[in-house]
């Protein structure tokens, strides 16, 4: 028996396309040749050459969102109430039991980009690969946009849930979900060209409101679900970076496949 460990994660990366031009992350890196100037200024006498090669430390300052690179999502981030009313959880107070759990894939290939992922669809997804939900289930919803990481599209590329298919995973115990698109709904521009035609707000972010209804986290630009390799029988661990009172925090999810 062997265990695999497959990252589900894309890098934080400076200056991408793959964000609106707010959201892109900036790091400004510190090199060892840089690190050991700052080092002279932090002990006081020591000279270049008594550091080992005359090099100092390394680090990064990062300017980035919580919304930036691979993250969990807080009920917070869609609404200031959960649960019909009560205190939406931030990222901070999200149960650590919710973030590892038994995973489940469930395959949107085949559907355009922009198009709905329906509550529907779903059912039949999951008769498909012969499994039945339970609470705390881990479900991660396979679109393919991660192939364009990296590039402008990205942005518009997969389809989406809604927030009847979102609410079929929760009526059903699960509070944690994942994407590998740049959001868990449709790509923000097909939402609002939509909106624009039809005049329509139900539309607008529909699977994040769900939230309100019924409190839930989401993954969004997880990567790498193909090579899971199976649509269930393997665990996810997706435990977010602590900030008090925010909204999302970054995570490195990790499928664990026990072979």
């Amino acid at each position: 028996m062997g265990r695999r460990f497959i990252d589900l994660s894309i890098a934080i990366e400076a200056s991408l396309p793959c964000d609106p031009p707010m959201m892109i992350p900036k790091v400004d890196y510190v090199d060892h040749a840089l690190g050991a100037t700052q080092m002279l200024d932090f002990f006081p006498g020591i000279r270049r050459e008594q550091l080992p090669g005359g090099l100092g430390w390394a680090l990064e300052f990062i300017s980035l969102t919580t919304h930036s690179g691979t993250h969990l999502d807080a009920p917070y981030h869609y609404h200031p109430t959960q649960d019909q009313g009560k205190k939406a959880l931030t990222i901070d107070e999200i149960p650590l039991d919710w973030c590892l759990g038994d995973g489940v894939v469930l395959d949107f290939r085949h559907k355009a980009d922009g198009e709905r992922i329906t509550a529907a669809d779903v059912e039949k997804e999951l008769d498909r690969i012969g499994y039945r939900l339970k609470p705390l289930d881990i479900v991660l919803v396979q679109t393919g946009a991660d192939a364009a990481w990296g590039k402008a599209e990205y942005l518009v590329k997969g389809p989406g849930m809604t927030r009847e298919s979102t609410l079929f995973l929760t009526e059903r115990g699960v509070r944690v979900v994942g994407i590998d698109a740049w959001s868990w709904d449709r790509p923000l521009p097909f939402l609002a060209r939509e909106f624009q035609e039809k005049g329509d707000p139900k539309v607008i972010w529909e699977a994040h409101f769900a939230g309100i209804e019924t409190g839930y986290c989401h993954m969004e630009k997880m990567a790498n679900l193909d090579a899971i390799g199976r649509p269930h029988g393997f665990t996810v661990c997706c435990f977010p970076v602590k900030i008090k009172g925010a909204s999302a925090g970054w995570c490195r999810p990790v499928a664990i496949v026990e072979e």
